[in-house]
């Protein structure tokens, strides 16, 4: 069995590609709900 040294790199490459913009896309997600729970804070009822 013979390994193909330039797909393992590219298929490594694409792999760190998609779990990196899975993290980015997170980061994203989390700013923008920190931002929204400073412009628009919860109601206090007393």
């Amino acid at each position: 069995m013979s390994i193909d040294m330039n797909a393992l790199e590219k298929g490594i490459e694409i792999l760190g590609l998609g779990w990196g913009g899975i993290f980015v896309v997170m980061i994203i997600i989390y700013l923008v709900s920190l931002g929204l729970c400073k412009l628009f804070p919860p109601r206090k009822d007393d």
